[in-house]
């Protein structure tokens, strides 16, 4: 696999025909109006589509690059940089309400320095990051209030100072949007607070000092939070309605540019075809979808196939579904009593600074859940079972530090729709299930290797609060149910966090070991689907990233290698999901609800508000 950088000259060759003025009306009842050169728009042109956006600016090989202004039926309109169809390099927006962003672009998101000018009167001037801001900052409020320091995801976060019309300032740290550690709040008249700030008055702790001695002793902490920020909300950006990129129209008919060299045809390997039927040159463009996920835009020289379009179906759900009846029934079902039980005790609220005592490997809780239920537990159909929850503050703290809704965490596992089983255990023989919503995935381990990943927690611990971008897999939970009575058997799992859990449907994935040894995939193409599992041989295309993109993947890449070398741990792999614009307009929708659990198991069925019901009756 081969990667480059977006911004990197591409090597093109020189068009063979001559320019040439054209107008042409398309099958889809677009029109273009402009230079054309090879069947391909290539220098300046209109381009009108049927829906009212139009783009007005230059254009290479059917791709507009370089300057031009795009304008949406709504109003909004963006004139600056164009690359590869891209919003990319220097530009202004101007959305449909009026508020104006004008600074740097990187494939379709604010990416570096830039101003917000909002129609309510505010105004943010400073950094941005992949849409949001993100660095350092200066948001000033209509009301002349301004905040000068660090952002983090579109919210004050690090260190800053808010100063208020009145003369009230706060300098000091902040954590989305409030202040949120140590910080001093000074009056203007002289009078000041210095100390530990936090939303929560148990974690308030500091001293007033007063300008005299008739000062405002009454004055608590938090009416920072309830009164004077209340009028310092930061607006939110409109979001672009349709992507220029999206509105690249696909040209048929262009003439293929010959490569150059001679090369026979036993001399390359078959290039696969993209989903419009198009042969690949294998140069593909790379960009983050915003999810985490990277998502793939076909950018290549190419040509329609003869033999016609190659579609990909859209993805059926993976696995068997565990209802009544199946030999694993039972399981599911005392595992989703483990889950609600585990994540519904009531537990002290904990900091992310864990004491070395919660990653004893002898940290763990065993539970009884007799038939009939006890104090603790509740009645259930199922036999009488034991459950243990290994380091459970741990487990806690990691779903905390992964933003994990508790609620949610329990409606994925244990709610009305019943899991999946994957077809076939994996070379180390565990089995997979799956959540019905595709969140989470739930693996089998082995007793030595429950023990390795208690043995390397503390330091996963420390690599994931360190590293936000870490590649590596996250881990909630690490449980064991033991079934009473004579058969003594004992299933210890992990949940883990599922890759392809995205708004994007995955047109094909791959699992590159970075070895060639065996890393083919002996389907034939006519059999790849969605949910095949391709391999190193198996991938084609090379990966095109804005540099600061790439040189941060690179980083983060080495950083988890490292990670996994130090805790000796060798036999591991990159997966890769690839998005297809073009295969998405062709998917058909597909249900979102699998099967449900049987109505006899009420304590399985649980809807969003008795979930939070159920934790906060849990908590009291």
């Amino acid at each position: 696999m081969s990667v480059a950088h977006a911004d990197d000259a591409d090597d093109y060759s020189r068009p063979t025909g001559e320019s040439y003025h054209a107008e042409k009306a398309l099958p889809s009842g677009d029109f273009y109006t402009g230079q054309w050169r090879d069947n391909l728009p290539h220098g300046h042109g209109k381009y009108l589509w049927t829906d009212g956006c139009m783009y007005v600016g230059d254009w290479h090989r059917g791709k507009t690059m370089g300057k031009g202004r795009f304008s949406w039926p709504s109003g909004a309109t963006y004139e600056g940089d164009f690359k590869n169809g891209y919003m990319d390099g220097k530009g202004t927006y101007i959305d449909s309400s009026g508020d104006l962003y004008r600074g740097s672009w990187v494939m379709n998101l604010r990416h570096g320095q830039g101003t917000k000018s909002y129609v309510n009167g505010d105004c943010y001037d400073g950094e941005w990051r992949r849409g949001l801001q993100d660095g350092h900052g200066r948001y000033q409020w209509k009301n002349e209030n301004h905040y000068i320091g660090q952002w983090k995801n579109g919210l004050m976060n690090g260190n800053g100072t808010m100063i208020w019309s009145n003369g009230n300032r706060y300098d000091g740290s902040w954590e989305d949007g409030a202040p949120k550690g140590n910080g001093t709040f000074r009056w203007s008249d002289g009078s000041f607070y210095v100390g530990v700030w936090s939303k929560d008055p148990k974690e308030q702790n500091g001293t007033y000092y007063p300008s005299t001695s008739s000062g405002n002793f009454d004055w608590q902490p938090q009416q920072v939070f309830y009164v004077d920020l209340s009028e310092c909300v930061v607006c939110t950006c409109q979001r672009i309605p349709v992507l220029p990129s999206q509105k690249m129209p696909v040209w048929y008919g262009a003439s293929e540019q010959s490569s150059s060299g001679n090369r026979t045809k036993n001399s390359e390997r078959p290039r696969r075809r993209s989903v419009d039927g198009r042969v690949s040159n294998g140069e593909m463009e790379l960009r983050s979808n915003g999810s985490g996920y990277l998502q793939v835009d076909d950018n290549a020289e190419s040509t329609r196939s003869s033999l016609g379009p190659l579609r990909i179906q859209p993805a059926k759900k993976q696995g068997q579904t565990i209802s009544k009846g199946h030999k694993n029934y039972e399981l599911m079902l005392n595992l989703q009593l483990g889950i609600r039980h585990s994540v519904g005790r009531p537990a002290p609220a904990t900091s992310l600074d864990l004491k070395a005592s919660a990653f004893d490997p002898k940290e763990k809780l065993w539970t009884k859940f007799p038939s009939e239920g006890s104090k603790y537990t509740p009645p259930h159909q199922s036999c009488e079972f034991k459950w243990k929850d290994y380091c459970p503050v741990v487990f806690r703290t990691l779903r905390k530090l992964f933003s994990v809704d508790a609620a949610d965490y329990m409606l994925s596992i244990c709610g009305n729709d019943a899991l999946r089983e994957l077809s076939s255990p994996g070379k180390s023989g565990s089995f997979f299930y799956l959540t019905n919503d595709d969140r989470y995935m739930i693996k089998t381990m082995k007793k030595a290797e429950t023990k390795v990943l208690i043995r390397m927690l503390p330091a996963y611990y420390n690599h994931v609060r360190a590293c936000e971008n870490t590649l590596v897999t996250k881990f909630f939970g690490l449980h064991c149910v033991k079934l009473t009575g004579t058969a003594q058997k004992k299933v210890r799992f992990v949940i883990m966090g599922n890759l392809f859990c995205t708004g994007h449907s995955i047109h094909r994935r791959f699992d590159l070991k970075g070895s060639s040894h065996g890393r083919l995939t002996t389907k034939p193409e006519s059999e790849i689907d969605p949910n095949t599992t391709l391999k190193d041989l198996d991938l084609n295309f090379a990966f095109r990233l804005q540099k600061n993109w790439f040189q941060e993947f690179c980083r983060q890449v080495d950083r988890d290698c490292e990670f996994l070398e130090q805790e000796r741990i060798m036999d591991y792999s990159l997966l890769v999901g690839l998005h297809f614009r073009e295969a998405a307009i062709k998917d058909s929708a597909t249900p979102t609800s699998g099967a449900r659990t049987p109505t006899g198991n009420s304590e399985t069925r649980l809807s969003r508000a008795e979930m939070d019901r159920f934790l906060l009756d849990a908590s009291k």
